[in-house]
């Protein structure tokens, strides 16, 4: 039990500074539209999609390897926290329709990115 607990630890803290370095790359100068969160849990969707496909085709794959991946930095990379902030924040200021555009994108676009690998590799 230890030694997983270190692995997602240390998974997470990768997921974690990648999320913020990401976080950093000014895609929306405006500030209104919360775009680095929304590429973040896509792109984070997508790389657990791909992790789960070649997990699925490959029985060989280290336990811990996919509890570092999956659990780790994809959890750590992820921030379901923040979009509900972010949400959030748009309905109170007012952006209400902005704020269901955000939420519809990031859970369709978030599921498809889940799926998307297992398609492609079909």
């Amino acid at each position: 039990m230890i030694v997983e607990c270190l692995t997602v630890a240390i998974g997470g803290a990768v997921g974690s500074v990648l999320r913020y370095l990401l976080g950093l790359i000014p895609f929306n100068e405006s500030g209104v539209f919360p775009v680095n969160t929304l590429i973040v849990n896509i792109v984070g969707a997508l790389a657990i999609g791909v992790i789960t496909a070649v997990v699925a085709r490959n029985s060989g794959v280290n336990d811990y390897l996919i509890l570092f991946m999956q659990v780790g930095v994809c959890g750590g990379f992820t921030t379901f926290s923040t979009f509900a902030l972010e949400t959030g924040d748009l309905i109170s200021g007012g952006s209400v329709w902005l704020a269901i555009l955000y939420v519809f994108l990031s859970v369709f676009f978030g599921v498809l990115a889940v799926f998307l690998p297992e398609i492609v590799l079909r």
